[in-house]
């Protein structure tokens, strides 16, 4: 059937994110009867904490679910208040903070909420794709900065200027531990590029998502420098609860009511239950610092066996779960070498060029999330391969 006038818009136009499609290739081969090591997604193995699926069992027993205030519940904004005191020495009021459907619903409101079409915002290059991904669909223009070991992989208040000439910037987003590369900046590089931002007008996005993943370095949350600071974390990763898509941000005062507006005609609320059961995650330190610890043994194993077997250009994993590998030794293609890699080694990673469209071709990502006999037996299964 002819589809004639009836097209998809310009704005759908975006790159589709690689590492899912990795996922939907491996799940194929998972269903062929294939045995497949996944190492491509940042899906912790872990379940959610036992305090939450206790507070999701017995909000479950009532029965009575529905729609809260799009800012979220007050006991969960009044309990991520007192995690900013206790864990950052930071106060936040809990008017400022805003519960949302994942970190994905935070950085759509943030990008309608602080800028308007046209406008440009600066991302370093290697990162996360769904961030060029939204802002591209959203009518903004994503600026993608090179960032390398002369920088440690970290934006600067030179990338910032130079990336002016061009035109004005709006916005930087900037990620610490960053994806795909798990490199942490420095304090005092954090806090310097916050205060050009602040200087300059720029708003300044700290997307904290690995916060309390972190191995080696000092882990600091951008509020820690500025109130102007947009921050936008999850219960994704710490705490283990991808599936029940639920995050927060915290927002300077003059953004809440803007974003609250637009929250609440794109998605009412949060989920609910999601939100009871992340309330009461916060409370489930040791158990979560126990599933860190997994993690932990699982980066050692990757940074001891991977240069071991040739993939012994790694960049640093400070934080998060990633090892971010340069595989030019062996390919100038990570989108083919992933591929092979899954079909003819089952193990599943996710090819550079998802991070980086223009370096990314000799670069693949590990996710070290899973199991610690996995990472093993990805290894030997590596080794045999090469």
């Amino acid at each position: 059937m002819a589809h004639g006038r009836f097209q998809p818009s310009n704005r759908s136009e975006v790159a589709p994110f690689i590492a899912m499609d990795v996922l939907a290739e491996a799940a194929q081969l998972e269903a062929a009867g294939r045995k497949i090591i996944h190492m491509e997604v940042g899906q912790p193995s872990a379940p959610a904490p036992k305090p939450a699926l206790a507070a999701a069992s017995e909000a479950l027993k009532h029965g009575k679910l529905g729609y809260t205030e799009a800012l979220g519940i007050k006991p969960l904004r009044d309990a991520l208040s007192g995690h900013y005191r206790k864990t950052y020495g930071v106060d936040v009021s809990a008017s400022r903070i805003m519960a949302t459907t994942g970190s994905s619903a935070g950085f759509n409101l943030t990008f309608l909420a602080a800028f308007d079409p046209g406008d440009r915002i600066v991302l370093t290059a290697p990162g996360y794709p769904a961030y060029r991904n939204i802002l591209k669909a959203l009518g903004l223009v994503p600026v993608e900065v090179e960032v390398g070991a002369d920088t440690r992989w970290s934006l600067t208040p030179a990338h910032l200027e130079a990336a002016q000439i061009d035109g004005p910037v709006k916005g930087v987003l900037v990620a610490s531990p960053a994806n795909p590369t798990g490199t942490m900046m420095t304090a005092e590089a954090l806090a310097e590029l916050i205060r050009y931002c602040d200087d300059a007008g720029i708003w300044f996005i700290s997307d904290e998502i690995y916060h309390g993943l972190d191995y080696a370095g000092e882990q600091k949350t951008a509020l820690e420098t500025s109130q102007n600071a947009i921050i936008i974390n999850s219960f994704s990763k710490y705490y283990c609860m991808t599936g029940w898509r639920i995050g927060w941000m915290v927002l300077p005062e003059q953004l809440v009511r803007p974003t609250e507006r637009i929250a609440q005609s794109l998605y009412i609320s949060p989920p609910e239950l999601s939100q009871i059961a992340a309330g009461a995650a916060l409370d489930a330190v040791q158990e979560l610092e126990a599933v860190k610890a997994g993690y932990a043994a699982n980066r050692q194993l990757l940074l001891e066996g991977l240069p071991q077997i040739g993939f012994d250009k790694l960049l640093p994993v400070d934080g998060a779960f990633y090892v971010y590998a340069d595989i030019s030794r062996f390919s100038d293609d990570s989108l083919a070498f992933a591929k092979r890699m899954l079909h003819e080694a089952g193990v599943a990673a996710t090819p550079g060029v998802d991070f980086d469209p223009v370096h990314g071709k000799e670069f693949i990502r590990f996710s070290f999330a899973g199991a610690h006999d996995d990472m093993k037996s990805a290894l030997g299964l590596l080794k045999d391969w090469i």
